[in-house]
């Protein structure tokens, strides 16, 4: 009985918490249902009388949606996949690699996480303009190439918790640490890999202000049109047509979080074993 009561208590628990992070998203689908008069009622109108899905239809076809779908996802999935590959084998140098100085960088590229992204925004924007990159897609490239710390930090821990034997018996055959990690490290990441994935895509695809900052409005993503393009010929935002619209952005976040929701688990409990 004390085990059963425990259990309901946190059933009870959980269910309380999945309903209070998913109010917020609830709350967005029913905006996207009302009319504009239904959203400036006051008290207010929790529920629409009648639920326009004609909603979802006109912020799909008020704007070239797909199209600015296809830039968000070309962006997010270039810098995932290349700020992955690039943070692994930072990572797997930290972890595996001796050198002097080695354990004052790693403390130097975490603190960077402390830097918050709009004191290098101006400088990084800059650098871009006098190389001739704005309104590319170049940036993404060159910021994937270029690691991040947070996912160093990931695989370095992950890394570190391997056998050492694995090393050793790669290196009497002959293999480079190049080898080593392309062949053995790397395979055994799976995990890790997965959550380096959807954490990157989930930045890049949900960020506004570099895409709003570095790329022409043909170029531009799906972020930034949903906050700019759905308003009035006065400047007033069209409250409804925009939660319609942000319901569907949030879609291919969710599906991508549903197929690599199992590697994203896992690697974030067992990137800190050591």
């Amino acid at each position: 009985m004390r085990i059963r009561g425990g259990r309901l208590v946190l059933y009870t628990v959980l269910v309380a918490l999945t309903g209070l992070f998913l109010g917020p998203f609830g709350w967005l689908i029913l905006t996207g249902l009302k009319t504009p008069a239904e959203l400036a009622a006051s008290p207010v109108h929790w529920l629409p009388d009648r639920f326009q899905w004609h909603n979802f239809t006109d912020a799909y076809q008020l704007v070239d949606f797909l199209g600015y779908a296809r830039n968000s996802l070309i962006i997010a999935f270039v810098y995932a996949t290349l700020v992955t590959l690039s943070s692994a084998w930072v990572g797997f140098g930290f972890a595996r690699l001796d050198a002097p100085g080695k354990k004052t960088l790693f403390g130097i590229l975490l603190g960077s996480m402390m830097l918050p992204q709009l004191i290098t925004l101006l400088p990084t924007y800059l650098i871009f303009a006098k190389l001739g990159m704005v309104d590319t897609y170049w940036p993404w490239v060159l910021w994937g190439l270029s690691a991040t710390p947070y996912l160093v930090f990931l695989f370095r821990q992950f890394f570190a918790g391997l056998p050492r034997e694995l090393e050793e018996a790669a290196i009497v055959d002959g293999c480079g640490y190049a080898t080593i990690f392309w062949r053995i490290f790397l395979p055994q990441s799976w995990p890790v890999l997965s959550a380096s994935f959807v954490i990157a895509f989930t930045w890049t695809w949900g960020d506004y202000i570099a895409p709003q900052l570095l790329l022409s409005t043909e170029r531009s993503t799906l972020a930034v049109a949903v906050m700019t393009t759905y308003v009035t010929s006065a400047g007033t935002p069209v409250t409804n047509l925009q939660a319609a619209a942000s319901v569907m952005y949030v879609v291919p976040i969710l599906l991508v979080f549903l197929v690599a929701q199992r590697g994203f688990v896992a690697g974030m409990s067992t990137s800190g074993l050591k």
